[in-house]
């Protein structure tokens, strides 16, 4: 599914969020407070705009690699990285992000954005990260949810149910991915349930913090 929708998939990203996953994106490598020396890791990295958003911040990550298991969404992130020369610093594996190809702690910072609600075993996942982080290493993962507040959990929910799956098979093309979308997010935990599974893996000073009236949140810690 996610290499069939790959050719279109930054382009409905920016029109589906009106343009503000940008802005969340820019939220999340903000939180890892890095000083231009950290190696980051993007897992479920996708067409690597995080990734890419990690090296180049003020001041960026030294080094990024991105892992995603999708093969034609990491096509089009190395393209992306190529044209604005970012080989040297940012390099995209396929992986599985419960068995991520990388040594025990030897990365930094560890970010996610909208990926971890498609891993099978989120738990594992979470692990996996923990295991790659250097004492005191940071998170920052972005995620959907479902808004709590009456007013615009109503608008939330017509638009994410009904319009957003027909803008989404109108421009990708494909019938199934955008009616997964919501049906991943609505069975995907609670923010208070993921915050758990965080602290289940080791992670110290967990926070969920809501951002746009609670339709995302940026999950943050750090390994302890």
């Amino acid at each position: 599914m996610f290499d069939a929708i790959a050719g279109r998939y930054d382009f409905l990203n920016h029109v589906l969020s009106a343009g503000i996953d940008r802005r969340w994106r820019r939220l999340a490598i903000r939180s890892l407070g890095l000083t231009g020396r950290e190696r980051v890791l993007d897992l479920c990295t996708g067409t690597a705009d995080l990734a890419i958003a990690a090296r180049t911040a003020r001041p960026p990550a030294a080094r990024v690699v991105g892992v995603d298991f999708a093969g034609a969404m990491l096509r089009i992130g190395r393209d992306k990285v190529r044209r604005r020369a970012l080989d040297q610093a940012v390099q995209l594996v396929r992986g599985d992000a419960t068995r991520i190809p990388l040594a025990s702690r030897s990365v930094h910072a560890v970010t996610i954005a909208f990926g971890i609600r498609n891993v099978e075993h989120p738990g594992a996942a979470c692990r996996e990260m923990h295991r790659v982080l250097t004492p005191g290493g940071r998170i920052a993962i972005l995620e959907f949810a479902i808004p709590t507040a009456r007013p615009f959990r109503a608008v939330y929910m017509a638009y994410f149910t009904h319009i957003l799956p027909r803008l989404g098979r109108f421009v990708s093309g494909h019938d199934a991915a955008y009616d997964y979308l919501p049906a991943s997010v609505g069975a995907f935990a609670s923010p208070s349930e993921f915050a758990a599974l965080l602290r289940d893996a080791g992670f110290a000073d967990v926070h969920a913090r809501p951002l746009t009236f609670g339709a995302v949140v940026l999950y943050t810690g750090r390994r302890s």
